[in-house]
């Protein structure tokens, strides 16, 4: 009788067991499965490190985002890599764990010659296509210490690249070109590109979020803080005559600006002199409808000269931090 009597208690816990495990695979198959956003990231140089530019997944419920490979990873150049993110959401109750995979192409890059001054601490900014330049704070302002060399505006549309002389000399949009046209990409990443100045002041920006082209007024602080434009540029110019042709006057780089002469684009003619002894850069600043302002620094002074010239020219550019 008592064996008797247990037999329909066990099949009261089979049938129990039985609606739980049915309950549990129920909730399973309702679970949601979050949204992800993510589209292929811009080609990056190689040797540029992975940020949040290119790791930038969204979902459409709250959750955590595990990157393979992770922000700070430097990939080896090559097409269509693959970058994926798992998404953890929140609520994992009512959502389920995904996964979203692109490709990102990481183009052969050049090697930044410059000579930097190795007792100071540079920090780092990465633009819009995936460049990485040096920073360092100077006084109250953190600039860069490399030529911009972005070939896009920050929301990732092309700047034209005019590489003939007669369209140059006659432009009135934005537009970049290599001096001398070239395609070393260890020169580009050195010398950074020549801009003209209607890519300068376009409303898409050159600069990379967080940053600016520097207003002569800027340049002006920076000046000032080094005891004035006679003898800021040997402050500011790489030392030796590696890139500067001789004698580059008092230049020590002591505030790790690491001003180069990138030389200059005509707008008479479109072109290209004076590398070796002379950088030009733009401010954001104009001085009437034709001209606009810009600094100058010299193989054979210590001079940094604040002057103005047509828009058209073709100058390196320098940011600093918003």
């Amino acid at each position: 009788m008592k064996n008797v009597k247990q037999v329909p208690l066990l099949i009261l816990l089979i049938a129990l067991v039985t609606t739980l495990l049915i309950s549990c695979k129920d909730d399973a198959a309702n679970k949601l499965n979050p949204v992800i956003t993510w589209v292929n990231p811009v080609d990056i140089n190689f040797g540029t490190v992975l940020t949040t530019i290119q790791l930038n997944a969204t979902a459409d419920v709250p959750g955590i985002f595990n990157y393979t490979p992770a922000i700070g990873t430097k990939l080896n150049e090559g097409v269509n890599q693959n970058l994926k993110v798992d998404f953890i959401p929140t609520d994992p109750v009512k959502y389920n764990t995904v996964s979203k995979t692109v490709t990102i192409n990481i183009k052969p890059g050049g090697t930044n010659s410059a000579i930097f001054n190795s007792s100071l601490t540079y920090g780092s900014v990465t633009d819009i296509e995936g460049n990485s330049y040096k920073t360092i704070m100077i006084g109250t302002q953190t600039w860069m210490a490399e030529n911009l060399r972005t070939t896009k505006y920050r929301n990732g549309e092309n700047i034209a690249e005019v590489t003939d002389n007669t369209a140059w000399k006659l432009l009135v949009t934005s537009a970049y070109s290599n001096y001398a046209n070239t395609t070393d990409l260890n020169k580009i990443a050195t010398y950074g590109r020549l801009y003209n100045w209607f890519a300068v002041n376009d409303s898409r920006n050159i600069a990379p979020v967080g940053w600016h082209v520097a207003t002569t007024a800027e340049w002006t602080t920076l000046t000032t803080f080094l005891s004035g434009e006679n003898i800021s540029a040997g402050k500011m110019k790489e030392s030796g005559t590696s890139h500067w042709n001789a004698p580059n006057t008092a230049a020590d780089n002591s505030t790790g600006f690491t001003a180069l002469p990138a030389g200059r684009r005509e707008y008479t003619d479109g072109s290209f002199i004076n590398t070796g002894f002379n950088g030009f850069w733009w401010t954001s600043s104009p001085y009437n409808p034709d001209y606009s302002w810009y600094r100058q620094m010299n193989y054979d002074g210590a001079f940094v000269n604040p002057a103005n010239f047509h828009k058209q020219y073709g100058f390196s550019v320098r940011c600093v931090k918003d």
